[in-house]
């Protein structure tokens, strides 16, 4: 299923309560509230669920490269990746909204030496992500989100 921004329909928002809030606060403000956390840049993710087909949304951090969105799978350090990421794995076609442009976007996990490269600026967008690193075995996937309409 191609996501498309703008398709209409259902929209499921994490059932993570202040993810919930936040996420309508950005888009029933139209991108203008709601689009920083803790400090750092956020962006709203419409996936497809790979087992419902359902849309869902979350609000993910994101650092840039160029004018590529990147996202961190860092589920705060935890051993599992977050389900969100699994959904992007199985469909990569995206909808995200950044402030108050809503776009498509392509979303492909980086490879080591990419993430290598990228990881000190995220880590300077959000510091934690440096701790949630060393928390876990787990390599901390980082997806590059690009904008298909261009």
């Amino acid at each position: 299923m191609a996501l498309k921004p703008g398709d209409g329909g259902s929209v499921e928002i994490s059932p993570t309560g202040w993810v919930a809030e936040q996420a309508q606060l950005y888009e029933e403000s139209g991108g203008t509230k709601g689009t920083t956390l803790h400090g750092a840049p956020c962006l709203l993710l419409d996936y497809v669920g790979r087992r419902t087909g359902a849309v869902r949304r979350t609000v993910l951090i994101y650092g840039r490269d160029g004018d590529d969105y990147l996202i961190v799978a860092s589920k705060g350090g935890s051993d599992d990746h977050p389900l969100w990421y699994l959904n992007l794995v199985d469909q990569p076609d995206v909808s995200i909204r950044v402030g108050t442009e809503r776009f498509p976007a392509h979303a492909e996990t980086l490879s080591p030496e990419e993430k290598a490269r990228v990881w000190p600026h995220l880590v300077e967008v959000f510091p934690p992500y440096a701790d949630y690193q060393k928390k876990t075995e787990r390599d901390i996937p980082v997806v590059r989100l690009r904008h298909t309409d261009r």
